[in-house]
Protein backbone atom coordinates (compact mmCIF):
# COMPACT_ATOMS: atom_id res chain seq x y z
CA UNK A 1 0.00 0.00 0.00
CA UNK A 2 2.77 2.43 1.04
CA UNK A 3 4.83 1.55 -2.04
CA UNK A 4 1.79 2.26 -4.23
CA UNK A 5 1.33 5.70 -2.65
CA UNK A 6 5.02 6.55 -3.20
CA UNK A 7 4.81 5.40 -6.85
CA UNK A 8 1.69 7.51 -7.40
CA UNK A 9 3.38 10.58 -5.86
CA UNK A 10 6.45 10.02 -8.06
CA UNK A 11 4.29 9.79 -11.18
CA UNK A 12 2.45 12.97 -10.17
CA UNK A 13 5.64 14.99 -9.73
CA UNK A 14 6.99 13.68 -13.05
CA UNK A 15 3.83 14.80 -14.83
CA UNK A 16 3.74 18.12 -12.98
CA UNK A 17 7.34 18.92 -13.94
CA UNK A 18 6.83 17.76 -17.54
CA UNK A 19 3.88 20.14 -17.87
CA UNK A 20 5.86 22.99 -16.30
CA UNK A 21 9.30 22.54 -17.92
CA UNK A 22 8.79 20.26 -20.89
CA UNK A 23 9.20 16.50 -20.94
CA UNK A 24 12.87 16.42 -21.97
CA UNK A 25 14.08 18.94 -19.37
CA UNK A 26 12.13 17.17 -16.63
CA UNK A 27 13.46 13.73 -17.63
CA UNK A 28 17.06 14.99 -17.79
CA UNK A 29 17.02 16.66 -14.38
CA UNK A 30 15.10 13.90 -12.58
CA UNK A 31 17.18 11.17 -14.20
CA UNK A 32 20.50 12.70 -13.10
CA UNK A 33 19.14 13.35 -9.61
CA UNK A 34 18.18 9.70 -9.23
CA UNK A 35 21.80 8.65 -9.83
CA UNK A 36 24.19 8.65 -6.86
CA UNK A 37 25.98 12.02 -6.48
CA UNK A 38 29.50 11.82 -7.89
CA UNK A 39 32.59 13.20 -6.18
CA UNK A 40 34.67 12.93 -9.35
CA UNK A 41 33.58 13.54 -12.92
CA UNK A 42 30.41 15.04 -14.38
CA UNK A 43 29.78 18.76 -14.37
CA UNK A 44 32.16 21.55 -15.33
CA UNK A 45 34.55 20.77 -12.46
CA UNK A 46 36.18 17.36 -12.11
CA UNK A 47 36.05 17.37 -8.28
CA UNK A 48 32.82 17.98 -6.34
CA UNK A 49 33.63 18.23 -2.60
CA UNK A 50 29.99 18.98 -1.75
CA UNK A 51 29.18 15.36 -2.74
CA UNK A 52 31.99 13.86 -0.59
CA UNK A 53 29.98 13.56 2.60
CA UNK A 54 32.74 12.01 4.73
CA UNK A 55 34.86 15.10 4.03
CA UNK A 56 32.33 17.20 5.93
CA UNK A 57 33.17 15.42 9.20
CA UNK A 58 36.89 15.51 8.51
CA UNK A 59 36.88 19.25 7.86
CA UNK A 60 34.76 19.90 10.94
CA UNK A 61 37.20 17.87 13.06
CA UNK A 62 40.22 19.78 11.69
CA UNK A 63 38.56 23.13 12.36
CA UNK A 64 37.72 22.12 15.93
CA UNK A 65 41.28 20.86 16.48
CA UNK A 66 42.65 24.21 15.26
CA UNK A 67 40.35 26.17 17.57
CA UNK A 68 38.71 28.00 14.66
CA UNK A 69 35.42 26.12 14.48
CA UNK A 70 33.31 28.07 16.99
CA UNK A 71 34.68 31.41 15.83
CA UNK A 72 33.87 30.42 12.23
CA UNK A 73 30.33 29.40 13.21
CA UNK A 74 29.83 32.80 14.80
CA UNK A 75 31.02 34.53 11.63
CA UNK A 76 28.59 32.44 9.55
CA UNK A 77 25.70 34.36 11.14
CA UNK A 78 27.30 37.79 10.69
CA UNK A 79 25.52 38.53 7.41
CA UNK A 80 26.38 41.91 5.91
CA UNK A 81 24.46 44.07 3.47
CA UNK A 82 26.45 45.06 0.39
CA UNK A 83 25.51 47.55 -2.31
CA UNK A 84 26.47 47.49 -5.98
CA UNK A 85 25.81 50.08 -8.67
CA UNK A 86 25.11 48.86 -12.21
CA UNK A 87 25.33 51.54 -14.90
CA UNK A 88 23.58 50.76 -18.19
CA UNK A 89 23.61 53.66 -20.68
CA UNK A 90 20.60 52.29 -22.60
CA UNK A 91 18.53 51.57 -19.46
CA UNK A 92 14.93 52.78 -19.96
CA UNK A 93 14.21 55.88 -17.86
CA UNK A 94 11.50 54.14 -15.83
CA UNK A 95 14.08 51.69 -14.45
CA UNK A 96 16.60 54.31 -13.34
CA UNK A 97 17.14 53.67 -9.62
CA UNK A 98 15.50 50.22 -9.63
CA UNK A 99 16.83 48.23 -6.67
CA UNK A 100 17.30 44.45 -6.85
CA UNK A 101 17.79 42.40 -3.70
CA UNK A 102 20.13 39.54 -4.63
CA UNK A 103 20.22 36.45 -2.39
CA UNK A 104 22.29 33.37 -3.11
CA UNK A 105 23.48 30.08 -1.61
CA UNK A 106 21.07 30.22 1.31
CA UNK A 107 21.41 26.56 2.43
CA UNK A 108 18.58 27.35 4.84
CA UNK A 109 18.63 23.92 6.52
CA UNK A 110 22.35 24.09 7.40
CA UNK A 111 22.40 26.52 10.33
CA UNK A 112 19.09 27.68 11.90
CA UNK A 113 20.79 30.61 13.66
CA UNK A 114 22.23 31.92 10.37
CA UNK A 115 18.89 31.48 8.60
CA UNK A 116 17.14 33.49 11.31
CA UNK A 117 19.82 36.19 11.00
CA UNK A 118 19.08 36.32 7.26
CA UNK A 119 15.34 36.67 7.89
CA UNK A 120 15.92 39.46 10.40
CA UNK A 121 18.17 41.35 7.97
CA UNK A 122 16.04 41.21 4.82
CA UNK A 123 12.76 41.91 6.62
CA UNK A 124 13.44 45.66 6.74
CA UNK A 125 15.32 46.16 3.47
CA UNK A 126 13.90 48.46 0.79
CA UNK A 127 13.98 47.06 -2.77
CA UNK A 128 11.82 46.72 -5.88
CA UNK A 129 12.38 43.08 -6.85
CA UNK A 130 14.17 40.13 -5.28
CA UNK A 131 16.25 37.52 -7.13
CA UNK A 132 17.70 34.29 -5.71
CA UNK A 133 20.50 32.50 -7.54
CA UNK A 134 20.07 29.00 -6.16
CA UNK A 135 21.24 26.53 -3.51
CA UNK A 136 18.43 26.32 -0.98
CA UNK A 137 19.49 22.97 0.50
CA UNK A 138 22.61 21.98 2.49
CA UNK A 139 22.97 18.46 1.06
CA UNK A 140 23.01 17.63 -2.65
CA UNK A 141 20.61 14.70 -2.41
CA UNK A 142 17.90 13.31 -0.15
CA UNK A 143 14.90 15.02 1.40
CA UNK A 144 13.91 18.56 0.44
CA UNK A 145 11.52 19.02 3.39
CA UNK A 146 13.82 20.95 5.76
CA UNK A 147 14.98 23.27 2.98
CA UNK A 148 11.40 23.98 1.92
CA UNK A 149 10.41 24.71 5.52
CA UNK A 150 13.28 27.20 5.76
CA UNK A 151 12.27 28.83 2.48
CA UNK A 152 8.67 29.18 3.66
CA UNK A 153 9.91 31.09 6.70
CA UNK A 154 12.09 33.35 4.55
CA UNK A 155 9.29 34.02 2.06
CA UNK A 156 7.11 35.49 4.80
CA UNK A 157 9.43 38.54 4.89
CA UNK A 158 10.33 38.85 1.19
CA UNK A 159 8.53 41.51 -0.87
CA UNK A 160 7.08 40.40 -4.20
CA UNK A 161 8.01 39.92 -6.94
CA UNK A 162 10.64 37.23 -6.31
CA UNK A 163 12.46 35.43 -9.15
CA UNK A 164 14.86 32.51 -8.76
CA UNK A 165 16.87 29.70 -10.33
CA UNK A 166 18.12 26.33 -9.06
CA UNK A 167 21.68 25.49 -8.01
CA UNK A 168 23.75 22.31 -7.86
CA UNK A 169 22.47 21.51 -4.34
CA UNK A 170 18.84 21.75 -5.43
CA UNK A 171 16.31 19.24 -6.64
CA UNK A 172 13.93 19.96 -9.50
CA UNK A 173 11.28 18.54 -7.14
CA UNK A 174 11.48 21.85 -5.26
CA UNK A 175 9.96 23.82 -8.13
CA UNK A 176 6.23 23.29 -7.40
CA UNK A 177 6.67 24.17 -3.71
CA UNK A 178 8.83 27.22 -4.40
CA UNK A 179 6.32 28.51 -6.93
CA UNK A 180 3.49 27.91 -4.45
CA UNK A 181 5.41 30.26 -2.12
CA UNK A 182 5.13 33.00 -4.73
CA UNK A 183 8.62 32.59 -6.23
CA UNK A 184 8.70 32.70 -10.03
CA UNK A 185 11.28 30.13 -11.08
CA UNK A 186 13.17 30.90 -14.29
CA UNK A 187 14.51 27.66 -15.73
CA UNK A 188 15.89 28.31 -19.21
CA UNK A 189 13.23 30.98 -19.71
CA UNK A 190 12.68 34.72 -19.42
CA UNK A 191 10.06 37.15 -18.21
CA UNK A 192 9.33 40.83 -18.82
CA UNK A 193 9.37 43.41 -16.04
CA UNK A 194 7.29 46.41 -17.09
CA UNK A 195 7.24 49.87 -15.52
CA UNK A 196 5.33 52.79 -17.05
CA UNK A 197 5.13 51.03 -20.41
CA UNK A 198 8.90 50.37 -20.59
CA UNK A 199 10.44 46.90 -20.42
CA UNK A 200 13.39 45.06 -18.93
CA UNK A 201 13.98 41.35 -19.57
CA UNK A 202 14.95 38.99 -16.75
CA UNK A 203 16.09 35.47 -17.67
CA UNK A 204 17.27 32.47 -15.70
CA UNK A 205 18.88 29.12 -16.42
CA UNK A 206 18.89 25.76 -14.67
CA UNK A 207 22.11 24.61 -12.96
CA UNK A 208 25.15 24.78 -15.24
CA UNK A 209 27.74 23.57 -12.71
CA UNK A 210 26.83 19.94 -11.94
CA UNK A 211 23.60 19.00 -13.69
CA UNK A 212 24.53 20.83 -16.92
CA UNK A 213 20.88 21.29 -17.93
CA UNK A 214 21.26 25.00 -18.68
CA UNK A 215 20.03 26.27 -22.04
CA UNK A 216 21.11 29.84 -22.73
CA UNK A 217 19.70 29.80 -26.26
CA UNK A 218 16.24 28.95 -24.97
CA UNK A 219 16.46 31.53 -22.18
CA UNK A 220 17.29 34.31 -24.65
CA UNK A 221 15.05 33.37 -27.57
CA UNK A 222 12.26 35.82 -26.69
CA UNK A 223 14.55 38.75 -25.80
CA UNK A 224 14.94 41.46 -28.48
CA UNK A 225 18.58 42.23 -29.24
CA UNK A 226 18.20 45.92 -28.32
CA UNK A 227 16.45 45.25 -24.99
CA UNK A 228 18.15 45.52 -21.60
CA UNK A 229 18.50 42.01 -20.19
CA UNK A 230 19.66 40.48 -16.91
CA UNK A 231 20.56 36.80 -16.54
CA UNK A 232 20.28 34.79 -13.32
CA UNK A 233 22.68 31.85 -13.16
CA UNK A 234 23.69 29.83 -10.13
CA UNK A 235 27.34 29.77 -11.24
CA UNK A 236 29.55 32.31 -13.02
CA UNK A 237 31.13 29.51 -15.05
CA UNK A 238 29.06 30.20 -18.18
CA UNK A 239 30.23 33.84 -18.35
CA UNK A 240 31.56 33.52 -21.93
CA UNK A 241 28.39 32.02 -23.33
CA UNK A 242 26.24 34.53 -21.44
CA UNK A 243 28.22 37.53 -22.69
CA UNK A 244 28.08 36.37 -26.29
CA UNK A 245 24.36 35.67 -25.95
CA UNK A 246 23.89 39.42 -25.55
CA UNK A 247 23.08 39.72 -21.85
CA UNK A 248 23.89 43.08 -20.27
CA UNK A 249 24.16 41.80 -16.71
CA UNK A 250 24.70 38.40 -15.08
CA UNK A 251 23.95 37.83 -11.39
CA UNK A 252 25.23 34.60 -9.85
CA UNK A 253 26.65 32.88 -6.77
CA UNK A 254 27.92 29.32 -6.08
CA UNK A 255 31.50 30.15 -5.10
CA UNK A 256 30.74 31.31 -1.53
CA UNK A 257 33.73 33.60 -2.14
CA UNK A 258 35.77 30.62 -0.93
CA UNK A 259 33.89 30.56 2.43
CA UNK A 260 37.08 29.58 4.29
CA UNK A 261 39.71 32.08 3.18
CA UNK A 262 43.20 33.16 4.10
CA UNK A 263 43.64 36.59 5.72
CA UNK A 264 42.76 39.28 3.21
CA UNK A 265 39.88 37.20 1.86
CA UNK A 266 42.07 35.03 -0.38
CA UNK A 267 40.02 31.91 -1.20
CA UNK A 268 41.56 28.46 -0.88
CA UNK A 269 39.14 27.24 -3.55
CA UNK A 270 36.16 28.62 -5.44
CA UNK A 271 34.84 25.24 -6.66
CA UNK A 272 34.27 26.90 -10.02
CA UNK A 273 36.02 26.88 -13.37
CA UNK A 274 36.27 30.63 -13.94
CA UNK A 275 38.85 33.40 -13.49
CA UNK A 276 39.49 34.10 -9.82
CA UNK A 277 38.46 37.73 -10.18
CA UNK A 278 34.94 36.46 -10.88
CA UNK A 279 34.86 34.58 -7.57
CA UNK A 280 33.17 37.39 -5.66
CA UNK A 281 31.80 40.89 -6.16
CA UNK A 282 31.48 42.86 -9.37
CA UNK A 283 33.35 42.09 -12.59
CA UNK A 284 33.08 42.62 -16.32
CA UNK A 285 33.59 40.41 -19.36
CA UNK A 286 33.47 42.24 -22.69
CA UNK A 287 30.34 44.40 -22.47
CA UNK A 288 28.54 42.22 -19.89
CA UNK A 289 28.65 43.28 -16.25
CA UNK A 290 28.62 40.52 -13.66
CA UNK A 291 28.26 40.10 -9.94
CA UNK A 292 29.08 36.97 -7.94
CA UNK A 293 27.52 36.89 -4.49
CA UNK A 294 29.52 35.14 -1.78
CA UNK A 295 26.16 33.91 -0.52
CA UNK A 296 24.25 34.18 2.74
CA UNK A 297 24.71 30.57 3.87
CA UNK A 298 27.39 27.92 4.23
CA UNK A 299 28.14 24.57 2.61
CA UNK A 300 29.97 21.43 3.78
CA UNK A 301 30.64 22.98 7.22
CA UNK A 302 28.70 25.85 8.81
CA UNK A 303 31.82 28.00 9.17
CA UNK A 304 33.10 31.16 7.50
CA UNK A 305 36.62 32.52 7.91
CA UNK A 306 37.78 35.82 6.38
CA UNK A 307 34.71 35.80 4.13
CA UNK A 308 31.51 37.15 5.67
CA UNK A 309 28.15 36.09 4.22
CA UNK A 310 26.16 38.73 2.36
CA UNK A 311 22.96 39.95 0.82
CA UNK A 312 23.35 42.45 -2.01
CA UNK A 313 21.33 45.44 -3.18
CA UNK A 314 22.00 46.19 -6.86
CA UNK A 315 20.87 49.63 -8.05
CA UNK A 316 20.39 50.22 -11.76
CA UNK A 317 21.34 53.57 -13.25
CA UNK A 318 21.39 54.92 -16.78
CA UNK A 319 24.37 57.23 -16.11
CA UNK A 320 27.19 57.17 -13.59
CA UNK A 321 26.77 59.47 -10.60
CA UNK A 322 29.03 62.48 -10.50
Amino acid sequence: MEAGIILCMSQNIHQQLSDRLGAVHARQRLGIEEEAPRVFGRGINFFHPENWYSAHSILRFLLKASGLYWYGRQRASAIRRRENKIVLPHLPRAFDGLTILHLSDLHVDMNPKATQALINLVENLDYDICVITGDYRAWTSGSIDAAMAGMRSLCTVLHQPVYAVLGNHDSIRMVPELEDMGIQMLLNESTIIEIQGEELYLAGIDDAHYYRVDNLEKSAEDIPHEAVSILLSHTPEIYRQAAHSGYDVMLCGHTHGGQICLPGGIPLTLDAKCPRYMGSGSWQYHTMQGYTSVGAGTSIVDVRLNCLPEVTLHRLHSIAAE
